[in-house]
């Protein structure tokens, strides 16, 4: 928060202005995200929510729209926001958990509900994670089961999703994805309600496949691939033709895959080279929290090698402060351009 106070007679917040959501960029990426950029924002999510439970919050309503990509140097940050239907889990006086309740109206978005919130359970830490699990594989796969259900009744469609949900096995759920992400759902499963997580495991789960896969954490997302490759086409059009506005709105098509692994394509080289000359050394992150997390730094807590390649990692080590954002990656200023598209509900 920059600023808050009374303005003539209305109460006002100043905010970060924040870029597009992940939502937004899921679908100007063509509504699939490769398994490198679901593993790098999964890393920075589970952080989020790690932090906004070290406040004794629950968040309530985790889905792609509500967590949003940071703009200019700190482009490669994700925030979480709206904190509308966030509960307190702890007392703040006795620092008691709530108690364990049942016959619960559902309260988020039931496209990402945790089996237990549809079934009345009283929300605490675990379902916030097993909400993150099912955006996580949203991205991978591209949709859910249980969208698109047809019924007559908001209540009749929220049975649908629950019955779809709650019989969907979770390896069922994650065929055909690494078994990393039925390992998450059987631990978010087998937390008791009051239970504090392991988030460090979690982490460890997902990087430890990054690892595997040898990606880089370069911070080299889908969407940063396209926009590049949109830059380049505009270029060469306008070297082509001298008339203005030449340059095409939509991207055109790229395997966001290529870039995963050694047959990385050529024209990246000069993308990572600008990302990496931003900041001599080494990558570093800063824990951006809305509206403040303690910093964190990057290191090489583990590494693998496939074709040559080396593995960096987000440490878990944290100091007091707001940080001042990334100072790495491509610039931002691309974000101002994309048409925000509200995500189907």
């Amino acid at each position: 928060i920059k600023w808050s106070g009374v303005d003539g007679e209305d109460n006002a917040l100043v905010l970060d202005l924040l870029g597009p959501s992940l939502e937004d960029l899921f679908v100007y990426c063509g509504r699939n995200f490769s398994l490198k950029t679901v593993l790098m924002l999964a890393d920075q999510m589970i952080t989020r929510i790690e932090y906004v439970h070290s406040k004794g919050f629950l968040h309530r309503d985790i889905k792609p729209d509500n967590f949003l990509m940071g703009l200019g140097r700190k482009a490669n940050q994700v925030y979480i926001i709206d904190f509308g239907l966030a509960k307190r889990y702890r007392d703040s006086t006795t620092n008691r958990h709530i108690p364990y309740r049942e016959n619960k109206n559902l309260t988020g978005t039931a496209r990402y509900a945790s089996c237990n919130t549809h079934l009345g359970i009283e929300q605490s830490r675990r379902d916030d994670l097993e909400s993150l699990g099912y955006v996580l594989l949203y991205f991978l796969r591209g949709s859910l089961p249980w969208q698109g259900l047809k019924t007559g009744t908001k209540k009749q469609k929220y049975d649908k999703i629950c019955e779809k949900k709650v019989s969907t096995p979770i390896e069922v759920l994650c065929k055909s994805h690494p078994v990393e992400f039925a390992s998450y759902f059987h631990y978010c499963h087998s937390l008791t309600f009051d239970q504090r997580p392991d988030y460090g495991f979690l982490k460890r789960l997902f990087r430890n496949l990054f690892a595997r896969e040898g990606y880089e954490f370069d911070y080299i997302f889908d969407w940063t691939i396209i926009k590049y490759q949109q830059g380049q086409k505009s270029r060469s059009q306008l070297r082509l033709s001298p008339v203005p506005g030449g340059s095409s709105s939509h991207p055109f098509p790229v395997d966001v895959n290529n870039h995963q692994g050694s047959s990385n394509p050529s024209y990246l080289t000069d993308i990572t080279e600008r990302t990496r000359s931003n900041n001599v050394s080494g990558p570093v992150e800063k824990n951006i929290f809305y509206p403040h997390t303690p910093s964190s730094s990057f290191a090489h807590a583990s590494t693998a090698r496939r074709n040559g390649q080396k593995s960096t990692f987000p440490n878990e080590t944290t100091n007091s402060g707001p940080g001042h954002g990334n100072k790495i990656g491509p610039s931002s200023s691309w974000i101002s351009s994309l048409q925000r598209i509200s995500s189907a509900k």
